[in-house]
């Protein structure tokens, strides 16, 4: 799908609530307090109409950290890949490309979402990290003057010289010179929806320190604060997300911004949770 299609796609989906599959969901706009804060996040509730919750276990966990996805797709085959019937893949929160933070099921829950032979395993992983997926393509392909996706030559993203598309790395991350960029929509919402998964959950807004931060990370089962996929599974797991294409420091200046405490280093303090 050609990256100016997909605000179509998505609006699409906002309109009929159909996935790729054809499962029908019900959209409810929904608004929660960011705890320590007199901020508001606007989140718009995704449930099957069908009433299925075979996808994700009613447990709640204690949680220690914050995982961020790319779901290295589009949106209506992202929300029906994460709420396939009885699979047990998926996460609370998708982050489509236009900011729009779909929530498939209560954060206190959990489903898994790293992937046999995690690091720290994938049941304890999962069960304590709150995953978060943003709607992106993830690495792309160049092929005559046009980027194509991982999905193959006919999936044509964008051309060369929509720069706006994409960004180029001036060295290969796993593989890969060319990522399709995240919008400035989808930074905004994940800024917000981290700080209140921080108050919520008492997770420090703490990233781990680059280079590390983009490869799997011995300690993170010790490690309390954001990760992303990267930091549970080695390159030959076939993930990608998410790495140096990614505008981490615009997060983490958002972040910043957001608090009242200056910020030094990759640590931003934590709001102080509600009650």
């Amino acid at each position: 799908m050609k990256a100016s299609a997909i605000p179509t796609h998505e609006a699409d989906f906002r309109t009929n609530g159909k996935d790729s599959d054809g499962k029908k969901f019900t959209l409810s706009p929904n608004q929660v307090a960011i705890p320590g804060t007199s901020e508001t996040l606007q989140v718009v509730s995704c449930k099957p109409a069908s009433g299925d919750e075979s996808f994700f276990y009613k447990e709640a966990p204690a949680k220690k950290r914050i995982v961020v996805h790319y779901t290295a797709g589009y949106l209506k085959g992202d929300i029906a890949a994460l709420t396939k019937p009885n699979n047990h893949v998926s996460t609370p929160f998708v982050v489509a490309r236009d900011g729009t933070i779909y929530n498939l099921f209560s954060s206190r829950y959990w489903s898994y979402h790293l992937g046999p032979g995690a690091q720290g395993g994938n049941s304890p992983m999962s069960q304590s990290g709150v995953g978060i997926e943003l709607s992106n393509v993830g690495y792309l392909k160049p092929s005559g003057g046009n980027l194509v996706t991982y999905m193959g030559a006919n999936d044509v993203y964008c051309t060369a010289a929509e720069t706006q598309h994409y960004t180029k790395l001036a060295q290969p991350y796993r593989g890969y010179t060319h990522y399709a960029t995240f919008t400035p929509a989808q930074y905004a919402s994940l800024a917000k929806l981290l700080r209140y998964l921080s108050g919520t959950y008492n997770i420090p807004l703490k990233f781990i320190p680059e280079p590390a931060r983009y490869d799997v990370y011995k300690d993170v089962a010790n490690f309390s604060g954001i990760t992303t996929h990267v930091n549970y599974q080695p390159q030959s797991y076939g993930k990608w997300d998410i790495g140096p294409a990614f505008d981490w420091q615009g997060l983490i200046s958002a972040l910043a911004k957001a608090s009242t405490v200056p910020v030094t280093g990759t640590t931003i303090p934590t709001p102080t949770p509600a009650g």
